[in-house]
C-alpha cells in the first residue's frame, strides 16, 4: 500500500473536500461568470429604457410588451435546447448559447422603433433559451443532492452580482457615454455589456469538463469520491419510469405543478430587474448615475439573506418551507413596497427584502424537482418546467406595463405580481408533498 492510498483510506472527508473544492472552482465558478454576464445582458434594457423610450418613441405599455416578448421565444427552444445538451454535451450547447446571446445583445444598439425592439427581444429570448436549466442540469453530473441546494444558489448569486457590477456600470455609461463616437449612451450599453458574452462563449468550448470521469484535473481518488455519491443518489431513486423518461414524466402532474410555482420566480423577477431603476428614480434618486449606484443595495442585501437561506436549506434538507418562507417574505414586501414610494430610504429596504425573497425561491425551486426527476426526464423536465414557468412568466411586465400607463403608478401590478406569489407558496404547501422530495443526506 501506497503513502498516497493510505492517506486517501485515513483521511476520506479530506479527499471529498479537495474534489468539491475543485469542482467548484471548474464547474461552478465558470458558469457563475457566464450567468452574471446572460443575466446582465437580459436586463440591461431596463437601464437602456431611461433614455431608449425618448429616442425610439417606446410608451410604459410596449416596453412591458418588449419585456415580455423574450420569454415567448425562450419558452419555445428551451426544452430542445436542454435535450440537445443531453446529445451533444454541455461545452457545444453553453457556449453555443453564449456566443448567440452575446452577438444579439450587442446588435441591440441598432434599434431604431419599437417593432425593431420588439424583435430584438425575441432574438435574444431563442439565443439565451436553455442557458439557466442547462446549467442546473449539468451540475446533477457533477453534484449530489446534499450539496445542490447550496451551490445553486451561489449559481444564483449571478442574478444580485450581475445587479451589483450591472447596476453602477450602466449608470455611467448613461451619465458619461453620450454622444461619444456619434453613439447615444444606451448604444454603448449594448456595445459596452455584450461583447464580453461572445468571448466568454468561446473560451468555455475549450475549458469545460463534461463528467467527471473526464476531468484530468481530478485524481482518481477524487473522482471516485464523487461519482460514489452520484450513483448512491440514483440508486435512492429508484427506477421509477417518471423518473427516468421524459415521454413518462409528461404524464405526471407533479411536473406541471412544480411549473405552476416556478411562474412566481418570473414575476418577481419582473418587479426587480425591469422597473426597479423606475421606481428607485421615482422615489428621488437624484440623476441615471446614482440610479444605478443604489440598485447595488438590493442586490447586496438579497444575496447574503439567499446564501443563508441555502445553507439552512441544506442543512436540514427542506426545501417546501423555505421556499415558501421566502416566497411570504417577498409577497409582503411587495405591499409594503406600494406603501413606502415616497421615500427613497423605504423603497430601498422594501426592494431590499423582495430580493431577499426572489432569490430564496430562485435558488431553491430546482432543488424540488431534481429531487424527484432524473435521466432524460430532468432534461426536458427541468426546462418544461422552466419554458412553462416563463411563458406564465411573460405576462407579469405586459401586465405591469399596462396598469401603469393607464393608472399612472405601478402599485396595482405590484399588488397582482404578490397575489401571484402567495398563490405558489400555497401549492407548495398543498399539492408537493414532503415525502415526494427523495434527498440522501
Amino acid at each position: 500500500m501506497t503513502l498516497a492510498t493510505a492517506s486517501v483510506i485515513a483521511d476520506p472527508v479530506g479527499v471529498e473536500k479537495r474534489a468539491y473544492r475543485k469542482v467548484d472552482l471548474r464547474i461552478a465558478a465558470v458558469l457563475f461568470g457566464c450567468f452574471v454576464l446572460s443575466f446582465l445582458d437580459r436586463v440591461n434594457v431596463s437601464f437602456a429604457q431611461l433614455q431608449l423610450k425618448q429616442d425610439i418613441g417606446l410608451t410604459d405599455s410596449q416596453y412591458g410588451f418588449a419585456v415580455g416578448l423574450l420569454f415567448f421565444s425562450y419558452v419555445l427552444f428551451e426544452v430542445p435546447s436542454n435535450l440537445l445538451l443531453v446529445r451533444i454535451g454541455a461545452r457545444k450547447t453553453l457556449s453555443r448559447i453564449m456566443i448567440l446571446w452575446g452577438l444579439v445583445s450587442t446588435l441591440t444598439l441598432f434599434v431604431q422603433t419599437p417593432m425593431h425592439l420588439y424583435l430584438a427581444r425575441l432574438a435574444l429570448g431563442a439565443a439565451e433559451a436553455g442557458f439557466f436549466p442547462g446549467a442546473l442540469l449539468f451540475f446533477t453530473f457533477w453534484y449530489p443532492a446534499k450539496r445542490r441546494a447550496q451551490v445553486i444558489g451561489l449559481f444564483a448569486l449571478a442574478v444580485p452580482v450581475s445587479g451589483f457590477l450591472g447596476g453602477p456600470l450602466s449608470g455611467w455609461i448613461l451619465h458619461a457615454m453620450n454622444g461619444v463616437g456619434g453613439l447615444r449612451a444606451w448604444q454603448w450599453l449594448f456595445l459596452i455589456e455584450g461583447l464580453p458574452s461572445v468571448v466568454a462563449g468561446v473560451l468555455l468550448y475549450f475549458f469545460l469538463t463534461e463528467r467527471p470521469a473526464d476531468a484530468h484535473w481530478l485524481s482518481s481518488e477524487e473522482k471516485n469520491v464523487i461519482l460514489s455519491a452520484l450513483t448512491e443518489e440514483k440508486l435512492a431513486k429508484g427506477d421509477s419510469p417518471s423518473s427516468h423518461h421524459f415521454g413518462a414524466a409528461l404524464k405526471t402532474p407533479r411536473l406541471y405543478i412544480a411549473a405552476m410555482v416556478y411562474t412566481a420566480v418570473p414575476w418577481i423577477a419582473n418587479v426587480i430587474t425591469y422597473w426597479s431603476p423606475g421606481i428607485l428614480k421615482q422615489a428621488g434618486a437624484a440623476n441615471l448615475l446614482n440610479v444605478g449606484l443604489l440598485s447595488m443595495v438590493p442586490y447586496v442585501i438579497g444575496a447574503i439573506g439567499m446564501l443563508l437561506i441555502c445553507r439552512s436549506s441544506d442543512k436540514h434538507l427542506e426545501r417546501r418551507w423555505h421556499w415558501a418562507a421566502s416566497g411570504t417574505l417577498a409577497a409582503l414586501s411587495l405591499i409594503g413596497l406600494t406603501f413606502s414610494m415616497h421615500s427613497l430610504v423605504l423603497t430601498l429596504v422594501a426592494i431590499s427584502l423582495v430580493t431577499i425573497g426572489y432569490l430564496g425561491i430562485a435558488a431553491l425551486f430546482f432543488t424540488i424537482p431534481l429531487a424527484y426527476l432524473s435521466g432524460s426526464a430532468a432534461a426536458g423536465g427541468l426546462a418544461l418546467i422552466s419554458a412553462l414557468g416563463q411563458l406564465a412568466g411573460s405576462l407579469a411586465p405586459m401586465t405591469i406595463g399596462h396598469i401603469k400607463q393607464t393608472s399612472g403608478s405601478i402599485t396595482g401590478g405590484l399588488y397582482v405580481v404578490a397575489a401571484v406569489v402567495m398563490a405558489a407558496v400555497l401549492i407548495v404547501l398543498f399539492l408537493i408533498p414532503a415525502h415526494s422530495l427523495r434527498e440522501k443526506r
